[in-house]
């Protein structure tokens, strides 16, 4: 039997497990099922620190995925971090794949049972966060070969979604993906999404508002929207040059940057062709980082430069004069988020990652000015959150697929 493990000082406690025993003969402390329809053995155990996802698949398929699940980790795109693989078990019994439970992440039988988010908007949100999945991992060259509700986990970001990929097991990298590779891994997708979806619906765990084969074939839509505006052609005369910028600000409102933008003459000489080049995921979420040392998500991200740059107008006008952005970003981080987060108890705190604690915070002082009818200071507007708000949600650190009568509406 041999074990591969990743980071092998971060988890310890997986030397000790039965890893020769059959993954469904398991019974060790924190062993939980995992419900929903699985092509393989799978089982979730909770540590006290870390929880993990053991998968059972043949030898060939464990150590493909655990290889695929590292190169996607390594291009930045959202996925579970990969733990270990252990091959080569006696008697031929299957293999075991490892993956770290994503923490604070919502599977989608708990989302659409109507108990997570506001169900107005909550197809929209899943579908959008889905067809953004599917669109990051086709400009890398990756074809899925099986996006489904079921391979898909989602976190709460600022009011949205993000959707991280979880099984890789069909997935197929390449230096690029043609249109019809494309064109067949988004069939794929609105295939399982709809059944999915009728599935939820027979067994009378689909909230009402919900039509499963329209919201599946929405899919399709939303999707060729945001590949057009990622990698679309515009052409423009050559003195419109602001085009640029207004291209430059879509793309950053979708998440997204140009680390390059190619002008090229058409012949004409008065015309110009404007071609986005090495399109990258995350420009808000990387601008954070680097000015405050903050993991977020992007909407997420988002929404603290925002607060960020009120802050700092703020400042200016109490100064006289603009203070440089790593100024603004250190006493924020120290005057605005820090004390924020620490008017939490620690019980309640770990509830929600920081950044959408932050963000709820932001919600509920908007929601108590336009109750108020004028403005409420923020110390006010968290303590009022942390009192009336936060005590009632469950906390979404670990959500087992099962648990759909757990996660509040979070007004």
């Amino acid at each position: 039997m041999r074990l591969q493990l990743n980071k092998p000082a971060d988890h310890t406690a997986v030397v000790g497990w039965p890893l020769a025993t059959a993954l469904d003969e398991w019974s060790i402390d924190g062993m939980q099922r995992v419900s929903g329809l699985h092509r393989h053995v799978v089982r979730m155990v909770e540590g006290r620190d870390t929880s993990y996802v053991v998968k059972e698949l043949p030898d060939d398929l464990a150590d493909r995925e655990w290889r695929l699940l590292r190169e996607l980790a390594d291009a930045g795109l959202p996925t579970v971090e990969v733990v270990g693989v252990v091959t080569g078990r006696a008697d031929g019994q299957d293999g075991l794949l490892i993956t770290r439970h994503l923490d604070y992440s919502l599977p989608y039988r708990v989302l659409l049972s109507g108990r997570g988010l506001k169900i107005p908007y909550l197809g929209d949100r899943m579908l959008d966060a889905l067809a953004g999945l599917l669109v990051r991992l086709h400009l890398t060259g990756f074809f899925w070969g099986d996006c489904s509700l079921s391979n898909t986990l989602f976190r709460r970001d600022a009011g949205a979604l993000s959707a991280y990929i979880i099984d890789v097991e069909t997935g197929e990298q390449h230096t690029e993906l043609s249109d019809g590779q494309r064109a067949l891994d988004l069939q794929i997708a609105t295939e399982n999404v709809a059944g999915g979806l009728l599935d939820l619906g027979a067994g009378g765990m689909l909230a009402d508002g919900i039509d499963p084969v329209a919201t599946a074939l929405a899919i399709e839509e939303t999707y060729e929207r945001l590949w057009q505006e990622l990698t679309g052609v515009d052409e423009f005369n050559a003195t419109e040059t602001y085009r640029v910028d207004q291209r430059l600000r879509r793309l950053h409102d979708l998440g997204f940057d140009a680390a390059e933008l190619e002008l090229v003459s058409t012949g004409e000489g008065d015309r110009l062709r404007l071609i986005p080049c090495v399109v990258e995921h995350g420009f808000h979420t990387q601008r954070l980082k680097a000015l405050t040392g903050l993991d977020a998500e992007e909407n997420q991200a988002r929404r603290l430069l925002n607060d960020m740059s009120r802050f700092g107008a703020v400042l200016e006008q109490r100064n006289g004069k603009r203070l440089p952005d790593a100024v603004v970003a250190a006493r924020w981080l120290g005057e605005r988020f820090e004390a924020a987060i620490d008017a939490v108890p620690d019980d309640l705190a770990v509830k929600l990652v920081p950044a959408e604690l932050f963000h709820q915070m932001l919600e509920h002082r908007w929601y108590l000015s336009e109750r108020a009818g004028q403005d409420i200071g923020f110390p006010e507007a968290v303590a009022a959150y942390v009192r009336d708000v936060l005590p009632l949600a469950a906390s979404e650190q670990v959500v087992r697929p099962g648990d759909t009568g757990l996660i509040p509406i979070i007004d």
